[in-house]
């Protein structure tokens, strides 16, 4: 395979992961979900390192993964600390719940309700119990008599 094309399969699959831990990050509230997201983009940015060091024939893109994965061991720790503390705080790993957390000029979080659409009632048959008799219905027996 071209070292050309190589080097563009791997900048398309650093793309990747890093959109997919982006999109993950913006669009879920939940406190790990969005640290394993984060983790994600990291891990695209070092594939895309180590692509662009192997193709300039250079050990640098190595040794900088070498760094990003030891900077995402250490926020992962310090992550998962803060994510306990605040869980036996809060109850909840929502974000928008700690709302004390933010920083004095920021405007407070308000959610928008989404109203789901009512969904008519739908009625089920039942079944009468074992060893007793249903009642006829006499609607259904006049509606076939006339019929």
């Amino acid at each position: 395979m071209d070292e050309l094309a190589l080097l563009q399969n791997y900048l398309i699959v650093g793309a990747l992961l890093f959109g997919i831990g982006l999109v993950g990050f913006v669009s879920r509230r939940n406190m790990i979900v969005m640290f394993l997201s984060a983790e994600m983009m990291l891990q695209g940015v070092s594939v895309s390192l180590v692509a662009w060091g192997r193709y300039h024939n250079d050990w640098g893109g190595q040794m900088l993964v070498i760094l990003i994965l030891t900077v995402a061991a250490c926020e992962a720790a310090i992550a998962l600390a803060v994510v306990l503390s605040l869980f036996h705080q809060s109850g909840s790993l929502d974000i928008a719940i700690w709302q004390h957390l933010r920083e004095d000029n920021q405007p407070e979080f308000i959610e928008r309700e989404v109203l789901e659409p009512l969904a008519p009632e739908h009625q089920w048959p039942k079944l009468a119990p074992s060893g007793i008799e249903p009642e006829p219905d006499l609607e259904e027996i006049a509606h076939r008599s006339h019929v």
